[in-house]
């Protein structure tokens, strides 16, 4: 009888363990679960290679510093000032012969824009080399009649026209000189084997031709440009503001503005000079500002719109396509430092591995403060390496990849 309760007792006891060995294992199995939910709800890091951040189009910048409260907002147009634009013009008339520039193309002053010819060039050149034998002349008939005259030979009205021819002679030899001067001849070198048959027009200022006025074979005169230039790097921005907000303007103040035809890009300017009377009907007062930093994409008369700011006060903030906005919160991503492994002795640092697997960006919350001009002020909720990279463009493909992917987590 022991023997049969023996043989009962066993099996029952080996089917219990089984089942509790199954069921610990379903636990923990579920346990992991729920860790791995969490551990994925939590997620801030995601990783892109290099063809996906080229194919989106991820852009990189820093934090900025920027005034963004305290400002007015205002409406105008870049301008260049009058004596930083030009008009190549030619200083005799002619027929163009040569021309050297196009549309758009950058000159140095000095530099030949065209060549032009004309007949005259050469009567001119010609007359001023018979005048110097007339002159010699002229001189030599004056010195006889002196001398006939104070030897009571010549009469005194023979001495007086030598005089006046003399006299006439030089002014003639000096306005010719001038004009061959004027031509880019130099007089002194001047002889019957170099006679200069074509003038040169030069650019009066270094800057970007805006128009190109001749073509080669169309006649020009002095009232004629041929080409018009423009220096863009002497740019000023004119800004209208209303009565109500000129007290609020002064001299040294910062500008953030953008084009009109392109908000996402900032510029920025410095307050130079404040108008002293109205415009017209508009009742506002110009306010003239010197474009500062880069002017690429700047040309003038483009429409822009301009915030001054009327305090010192400069606020940590990046572009509006920089924030993404999830559950209520705001975040950016950054650029995470490259994690360290260990290495095995001997083992090489294999650093095509590593750019093979990609870039590693964190998800950072952030407080979002106000928002002017493409950019979005905002204060980290965690302290922030220095000189952190942030993402400017693309942090919605990547919250995107993301919270489908969950995050990334080690097991």
């Amino acid at each position: 009888m022991k023997h049969i309760i023996k043989y009962f007792y066993l099996p029952v006891v080996m089917l219990l363990i089984t089942g509790c060995g199954q069921k610990k294992q379903e636990n923990d199995s579920h346990g992991h679960g729920h860790e791995a939910e969490e551990h994925e709800a939590g997620g801030t890091r995601a990783t892109l290679t290099p063809e996906q951040i080229k194919e989106v189009g991820i852009t990189f910048g820093s934090i900025e510093q920027k005034q963004l409260t305290a400002s007015i907002q205002a409406n105008g147009f870049l301008r260049v000032p009058n004596d930083r634009k030009a008009s190549a013009t030619a200083l005799f008339g002619g027929v163009i012969k040569t021309l050297n520039v196009q549309l758009g193309d950058h000159v140095r002053k000095g530099q030949v824009i065209a060549t032009i010819s004309n007949p005259q060039f050469v009567q001119l050149q010609e007359d001023y080399l018979t005048i110097n034998s007339q002159l010699l002349l002229a001189e030599q008939e004056m010195r006889r009649q002196n001398e006939l005259f104070e030897g009571n030979a010549g009469a005194k009205k023979n001495l007086q026209n030598a005089s006046a021819t003399l006299n006439s002679l030089k002014t003639r030899k000096a306005s010719l000189r001038k004009q061959i001067q004027l031509m880019g001849v130099n007089p002194d070198a001047l002889n019957n084997n170099n006679l200069k048959t074509v003038l040169t027009v030069v650019s009066p200022i270094s800057g970007t031709v805006s128009n190109v006025l001749a073509s080669i074979g169309s006649y020009v005169d002095v009232s004629s440009p041929v080409a018009e230039i423009v220096d863009n790097e002497s740019l000023h921005l004119d800004l209208q503001i209303f009565e109500k907000d000129l007290l609020k303007v002064k001299e040294g103040q910062m500008v953030h503005f953008t084009l009109t035809n392109n908000p996402e890009k900032t510029y920025d300017a410095k307050v130079f000079s404040i108008g002293t009377s109205f415009e017209n009907d508009s009742k506002t007062i110009d306010i003239h500002c010197k474009v500062t930093g880069n002017v690429d994409g700047l040309i003038d008369g483009m429409n822009v719109t301009g915030m001054i700011a009327t305090d010192n006060v400069f606020v940590e903030a990046v572009p509006n396509d920089a924030l993404v906005e999830a559950d209520g919160s705001y975040y950016i991503f950054i650029k995470s430092a490259s994690e360290p492994h260990e290495h095995k002795e001997g083992e090489e640092h294999d650093h095509t591995a590593e750019e093979q697997n990609g870039v590693a960006f964190e998800k950072v919350e952030v407080a979002k403060g106000v928002s002017n001009l493409g950019y979005t002020a905002i204060t980290p909720v965690k302290k922030l390496p220095q000189n952190v990279v942030v993402v400017t463009r693309g942090a919605f493909f990547i919250n995107a990849k993301l919270s489908n992917s969950g995050g990334e987590h080690a097991h």
